[in-house]
C-alpha cells in the first residue's frame, strides 16, 4: 500500500469587514507545525485503516520498501492469498478513513475554511491530496504493485482507471465543499460517490 505524503497550505482568508492583523512569527510558525501535525495524523489514520483490517483478516502485514519515480517510500503489504472481498476491503480501508474523516469535518464544521483550525486543515489537506495523488498514479497505471488502487481493481475485476475516478471524485467534491460550503449538490454528490465506493465491495467474491 503505497504512501505518498503531500501537503497543501490552505490559507485562512480574512473575514468580511475585518482588517487583517499581522501575526507574530512565532504564532505563524506554531500554526505551520500544527498544520503539518494534522497532515501526519491523516497519514497515520490512512495506514491505521489498512492495519486494522490486516489484523482482522489475519493478513500478516509487513513493511516493504518501494519506489515511485526513483523516490523511496515504504509500503505496508500483506499476504497475497486473500479472498477478493478481503483484498478489496484492505486496499480500500485507507480511502474509507480519509473520506469518512472529511465527511465528519465538513458536516460538523461546514465553514472549516474560515475557522482557526490549522491541525484540522492539515488533515483535510492530506486526505484530499493523497486521494488525488493515488488517482493520478492509478490513471497512469504506474508505481509499485502494492498500490491500493491496483489491489481494489484486481479484487473487483475492473480497469484500474475506473478505481482512479472513484477515488478522485469525492476528493474533488470535498475540496469544492471546502470553498463553497453552501453548495448542497456537492455535499450529496460527494456522499453518493463515497457510498458507491463502499458498496463496490459487493462486486467482489
Amino acid at each position: 500500500m503505497m504512501v505518498g505524503l503531500t501537503i497543501l497550505a490552505l490559507g485562512q482568508p480574512a473575514r468580511a469587514q475585518q482588517i487583517p492583523v499581522p501575526q507574530p512569527k512565532a504564532h505563524r510558525a506554531a500554526d505551520v507545525v500544527k498544520f503539518l501535525a494534522g497532515a501526519a495524523l491523516g497519514l497515520a489514520a490512512h495506514e491505521a485503516g489498512h492495519l486494522i483490517l490486516d489484523v482482522a483478516f489475519d493478513a500478516k502485514p509487513r513493511i516493504k520498501r518501494v519506489e515511485l519515480g526513483g523516490i523511496p517510500f515504504f509500503a505496508i503489504t500483506h499476504r497475497s492469498d486473500l479472498s477478493p472481498r478481503r483484498e478489496f476491503a484492505i486496499s480500500s480501508a485507507g480511502f474509507w478513513v480519509q473520506e469518512s474523516w472529511n465527511e465528519i469535518q465538513l458536516s460538523r464544521r461546514p465553514m472549516l475554511r474560515h475557522a482557526y483550525a490549522p491541525a484540522a486543515k492539515g488533515a483535510f489537506a492530506f486526505n484530499i491530496l493523497a486521494s488525488i495523488g493515488y488517482a493520478a498514479v492509478a490513471f497512469a497505471k504506474t508505481g509499485p504493485v502494492e498500490r491500493d488502487t491496483r489491489g481494489m481493481a484486481d479484487a473487483v475485476r475492473v480497469d484500474e482507471r475506473a478505481i482512479a475516478a472513484l477515488v478522485l471524485a469525492p476528493a474533488l467534491l470535498d475540496g469544492y465543499r471546502y470553498f463553497r460550503p453552501e453548495a448542497a449538490w456537492a455535499k450529496w454528490a460527494s456522499r453518493a460517490t463515497k457510498a458507491g465506493s463502499a458498496l463496490l465491495i459487493l462486486k467482489s467474491n
